[in-house]
């Protein structure tokens, strides 16, 4: 191998880790990760679905009633869906700090005149508890 040939390998594998290097330092990655995205995308899942009040395995307060809805924003979209409505009214339960939710119905309202934004929506409604867990005895 010549000298010049070894120098220019080198000088090209210079080049090429500069290159790199130099890449690698101005990519930034953007994303919604964030704690508070975490905590209330995960809300719902600390809200238990009970059919009534005597299913309830401890003492209880009534928070309030909530509701959660879904849009059908074309015609051509999917029909609204019961479980996002459902899944937004345990948010909003979680947000009043309940623990529980009994829902007394939905409700589903075609050509929504009240709503511009959507062709339909569907609407659910409950009743938000915080539940006191029982007590184990040992």
């Amino acid at each position: 191998m010549k000298p010049t040939s070894k120098t220019n390998n080198k000088l090209i594998l210079m080049l090429t880790l500069i290159g790199l290097s130099a890449c690698s330092s101005q990519y930034t990655v953007s994303t919604n990760l964030d704690k508070g995205n975490f905590q209330t995308y995960f809300s719902h899942a600390q809200v238990k679905i009970f059919q009534d009040e005597s299913e309830f395995p401890g003492r209880y307060k009534l928070i309030g009633l909530v509701e959660g809805e879904d849009c059908q924003a074309k015609s051509h979209h999917a029909l609204p869906d019961k479980i996002a409505a459902r899944t937004e009214a345990r948010r909003q339960a979680a947000q009043q700090q309940a623990n529980a939710i009994i829902f007394s119905g939905c409700a589903l309202i075609d050509d929504d005149q009240a709503n511009k934004q959507c062709n339909a929506t569907l609407v659910c409604y409950g009743i938000a508890y915080q539940v006191e867990p029982l007590k184990k005895i040992n």
